[in-house]
C-alpha cells in the first residue's frame, strides 16, 4: 500500500470484547483524495467483515480526513497475526 496514513488504535464499542478474546483487523479505506487510510479495529476473530468495515468507515468520517468511499468492496480486511 502506498500514501498511507497512521494507523489510528480505535475500539468499536459495539465490538469492544476483552484481551484475551480481541483479534487485530487492519481496515484499509480509499478516500477521495486518491490516499488509503488504514484503521486498526479490535474483534473476536469471527467478526462480520461489514461490521469491521463500518467500525473503520464511521471511525474515518468523525476524523479530520478527506471523505473515505463508503463501499464495502473496495475495502480491503486483513486479519493480524
Amino acid at each position: 500500500m502506498t500514501n498511507t496514513a497512521p494507523l489510528r488504535n480505535h475500539r468499536a464499542p459495539a465490538l469492544v470484547v476483552t484481551h484475551m478474546e480481541s483479534r487485530c483487523w487492519l481496515v484499509t479505506l480509499p478516500a477521495v483524495d486518491g490516499r488509503q487510510y488504514v484503521y486498526r479495529v479490535y474483534a473476536p476473530a469471527d467478526a462480520l467483515l461489514a461490521d469491521l468495515f463500518w467500525e473503520a468507515w464511521h471511525c474515518h468520517d468523525e476524523g479530520p480526513f478527506p471523505r473515505a468511499l463508503d463501499l464495502f468492496d473496495a475495502a480491503v480486511i486483513q486479519h493480524v497475526g
